[in-house]
Order: structure tokens, then sequence, then C-alpha cells
């Protein structure tokens, strides 16, 4: 496996995961993440569609994006697993520690949008551990 498809290759603020529809349908979706023991961590609401296609199919492709989605690198093969609940805390400050000048801006956001109800209501949080296939 070249160096470009290891976890540690992918340094970058955002990540695209295509996760597949049951009718076999792509869908990429921007997420911002971090990297830690030879995985791709990704906190994302339990209720959103990436959570519920990747229980259908684990199997998704992740490469490096624009925070528009626009890939940046080669798409590389990955299984991914939704974590225990115990791994958010622990994700929630990696995740703090990398995008701090990020959350300046978007924590009052995300603040108002749960205070005032505005958008889609958000659920309870969950990681998702990404980890590349060996022969990708």
């Amino acid at each position: 496996m070249s160096d470009v498809h290891r976890p540690s290759a992918f340094s970058g603020k955002y990540l695209s995961i295509t996760s597949y529809k049951r009718d076999g349908t792509a869908v990429a979706t921007p997420v911002w993440f971090v990297e830690e023991a030879g995985r791709l961590l990704v906190q994302t609401d339990a209720t959103s569609g990436k959570v519920k296609r990747v229980h259908a199919n684990p199997m998704v492709k992740v490469a490096l994006c624009s925070g528009r989605g626009r890939l940046r690198g080669p798409q590389v093969e990955a299984r991914a697993d939704v974590l225990d609940a115990s791994e958010v805390a622990h994700v929630e400050a990696l995740v703090r520690r990398k995008y701090r000048a990020d959350m300046l801006f978007i924590g009052p956001l995300r603040w108002a949008q749960r205070t005032f109800h505005l958008g889609k209501e958000r659920g309870p949080l969950v990681v998702l551990a990404l980890t590349p296939e060996l022969g990708a």
C-alpha cells in the first residue's frame, strides 16, 4: 500500500465520505474528521442518512475534499463502523482541538440552530470510524 493511501496521508480539513443507498446510489458528504490509530473518525448525528446507509452497507469511499465536497485527492475504499457511545466525548475533544478556530464561528451558529429549532432537529451524536482497506 502506498503512503498516499495510508490514513496518516489524510491531512486536511474536510473528508468526503461516499456511502451507498440500498439501491446502490452513491451519496457523497463532506465532513470534518480526525485521524487516530489508523482510523479516520467522524462525528455525526445518529439519525443522519450516512449512518443509516452505513448500517445497511459499511463499505464506503473516502477522499480529501473542499468544504463543498470537491475531491482533492484519490478516493480510497474503507470500512465504516459506528462506534460505541462511550467514544463520542473523546472524539469530540479531538475535533475541538483540530478545528479550534472554526469552532469560534460554527459553535455559535450551532447553538442558535438548536436554541431556535432552525432546520432539521439533531439527534444524539455518534462516531463513525473509517478504516481504509489495505488492498485499496
